[in-house]
């Protein structure tokens, strides 16, 4: 699924001024693409994945997922169309400390309205991506059993069981240390190039931008391709 932004500005107001946070932001990303957003903290980045995702509105301008004006949809219908067609990795992981990684990673599948499938499936499937990430040994362990790294893996099965169209990745190894972030990195690379899902990537760590396709760098609220 594609991804246009035309025009998009974010202002947040404070003491009864604009604070722009985003200028005027331009971007086109095929479906089946993947880019990453890297800069500073404080340079916007999150603010524009959450417009991206339609998580918040632009104050002006539009973003375009596929065919649907995010802006056209009513906040159920742009919660419905995120379950439908959406993932996430997040920094923080977002794991539910009460359930089990499998019970985890299930969620999407039984929230997704498209997806009806029958128990015995659903777990298949995630069973299936567990393995896929290393840890099919760990499937009935909870969230405080594991380690970052681990609760990370958990995070990416999770993102890719119900088959998005669009990935979004927010600091997926910002609380990771370096060679454990490599290896969820080099991973997440691998299952979005496996899914063949659009992705865009947020990280402050350069490193993790080698599998991409294009890179951009955010800068005061500016978005610029990297050469």
């Amino acid at each position: 699924m594609r991804i246009e932004l035309s025009g998009v500005v974010k202002d947040y107001r404070s003491g009864g001024h604009a604070l722009p946070i985003l200028t005027g932001i331009d971007l086109s990303v095929k479906s089946g693409e993947a880019i990453a957003v890297v800069g500073p903290s404080g340079s916007g980045k999150t603010t524009l994945l959450g417009l991206m995702a339609g998580l918040d509105y632009p104050t002006r301008g539009e973003v375009r997922l596929g065919d649907t004006l995010l802006s056209s949809l009513t906040e159920d219908g742009r919660a419905r169309f995120r379950a439908t067609h959406v993932g996430f990795v997040f920094q923080t992981f977002h794991l539910i400390e009460s359930l089990s990684a499998l019970e985890n990673v299930r969620i999407p599948i039984e929230l997704s309205p498209r997806m009806h499938l029958p128990s015995a499936e659903v777990r298949k499937r995630a069973a299936e991506l567990l393995e896929r990430v290393g840890l099919a040994h760990r499937m009935n362990h909870y969230p405080g059993q594991l380690s970052g790294g681990e609760r990370q893996r958990v995070g990416l099965a999770r993102a890719f069981v119900s088959e998005p169209s669009i990935l979004f990745a927010d600091e997926p190894t910002g609380n990771l240390d370096r060679k454990t972030g490599a290896k969820v990195g080099g991973l997440l690379g691998e299952l979005n190039r496996e899914h063949g899902t659009t992705m865009v990537l947020v990280t402050h760590d350069e490193a993790l931008t080698d599998g991409v396709d294009r890179v951009f760098r955010m800068e005061s609220g500016r978005l610029e391709e990297v050469a």
